[in-house]
């Protein structure tokens, strides 16, 4: 893995998770006031706090590697190595209490992402994804990682954060799949992907994501044995990443698509 091994990298990402979630911790349930972004998307002194820690933490570990966050941009963009960071996914859950946001921290090699974490720093929840490795999971609540069989839409669970995420062009797609499967849940950011992740959900379709918001999600997703794709089944990038279908039985990746992309193309 270039000059650093694999596992090296990953105490870096945990190292990371751990003093983003030291900081997190005591804002939680703290009566934060929230800023809006230009896309008017919340934001506290804690995203900001964290995402200043886990960048000194990165930066030290590896100074060779690119740093790119959701408050801070993108530092040593030219570097072949780039961790990807996203301190509170799910800001709107933080600011309202609920334990469902969690911090996402991703190292890609250029276009694709070859570790993963998602940690939620309240409940003491850890999901850690590395290229060619088993999932694993952490937590005080018990479950195993590991995507659970499911190979017809008709039995799934299918979630996505919010409709209002939904563009015009979206809906259509996106009620197609909802009427195809079991029961549609709302919420959840990417806890909802960790869930998915230790077989408690079987979809998620989600879209207007950034790269911060599916990087580390990848790993997990199919270091667990589910697929995570575009809604076209394309593999994720940069360039095409702003809708993002994760499936824990692969079998379901076909016909989900199926049903999202627009029948006229």
């Amino acid at each position: 893995m270039g000059a650093w091994p694999l596992d090296v990298l990953i105490a870096g990402a945990h190292a990371a998770a751990d003093v983003a979630g030291a900081v997190i911790r005591p804002f939680f349930r703290a009566g934060l006031d929230a800023a809006s972004k230009s896309d008017q998307s919340p934001v506290t002194i804690a995203d900001r706090t964290a995402e200043q820690a886990m960048r000194a933490v990165l930066s030290e570990r590896f100074p060779d590697h690119g740093v790119l966050g959701e408050e801070f941009g993108h530092d040593r963009p030219d570097a072949e190595f780039c961790w990807v960071l996203d301190p509170i996914d799910g800001t709107r859950a933080f600011i309202t209490g609920r334990p469902i946001f969690g911090t996402l921290i991703a190292l890609m090699r250029g276009d694709d992402p070859i570790i993963g974490i998602i940690d939620q720093p309240v409940t003491g929840e850890r999901w850690v994804g590395a290229a060619g490795r088993r999932t694993e999971f952490r937590g005080p609540f018990g479950g195993q990682a590991g995507c659970r069989p499911c190979a017809d839409l008709a039995h799934a669970e299918l979630s996505l954060t919010s409709p209002q995420m939904l563009g015009e062009a979206d809906v259509p797609g996106w009620h197609r799949l909802a009427g195809a499967v079991r029961r549609v849940t709302y919420g959840g950011d990417c806890y909802a992907n960790g869930l998915l992740a230790l077989g408690q959900i079987d979809i998620i379709a989600e879209c207007d994501l950034k790269i911060w918001d599916w990087a580390a999600l990848v790993p997990v997703i199919e270091g667990a044995g589910g697929r995570m794709t575009d809604w076209n089944g394309a593999r994720l990038s940069a360039a095409n990443a702003s809708h993002a279908l994760a499936v824990g039985d692969p079998a379901l990746l076909a016909p989900a698509v199926a049903l999202l992309r627009d029948p006229a193309t």
